[in-house]
């Protein structure tokens, strides 16, 4: 027994090791795309802060819980960006944060994985299944993923006769390993 202890704890501090690292972002891109007036408009929103325990070895139990700050949208026009900011699009005084919490993950093959996540945007809750692919660098790992979603769905902007509802989301994040 006493052999086998110091081996529980080392495992235990691995384990734990592993989970707090993933939480130190290396680096991310959040980007979308929306035509309006058929052409594709592009943003990025920024300040990602994210809480990581995914392993191909236990994708079941694998969990993740993000936020980005609304603030930080930017479509490299500060006129629409303040309009993005009115209460009818992402209305960040009452809504700073939009929120990703994985629900479940499974693996496709290969680095590629599934997950389901309750997205919420204006205190909207909407389940939306995000492909991935899972790298390992050896001293971080990268996350990357595509989805779209219905801007409307989360009451972003009203109908529209010029502006698409169909919205397309990047992510490509980096944490330490």
């Amino acid at each position: 027994m006493k052999k086998i202890l110091p081996l529980i704890i080392a495992i235990i501090l691995v384990n734990a090791s592993f989970v707090l690292a993933q939480n130190t972002i290396v680096h991310s891109a959040i980007s979308f795309k929306i035509k309006n007036l058929g052409i594709n408009t592009n943003g990025t929103i920024g300040g990602l802060q994210a809480k990581v325990k995914f392993s191909p070895a236990d994708v079941a139990s694998g969990t993740l819980e993000a936020s980005v700050d609304v603030n930080t949208i930017n479509t490299d026009n500060s006129m629409r960006d303040e309009h993005l900011r009115k209460e009818e699009f992402f209305d960040p005084a009452h809504y700073p944060k939009i929120t990703l919490k994985s629900v479940s993950f499974k693996q496709k093959g290969g680095n590629n994985y599934s997950g389901i996540f309750d997205l919420t945007i204006k205190g909207k809750t909407k389940q939306v299944e995000i492909p991935f692919t899972y790298i390992d660098k050896g001293s971080s790992i990268t996350f990357n993923g595509i989805f779209k979603l219905n801007r409307l769905d989360f009451g972003i902007g009203g109908s529209s006769l010029v502006m698409s509802n169909e919205v397309t989301v990047t992510v490509d994040a980096e944490v330490e390993k």
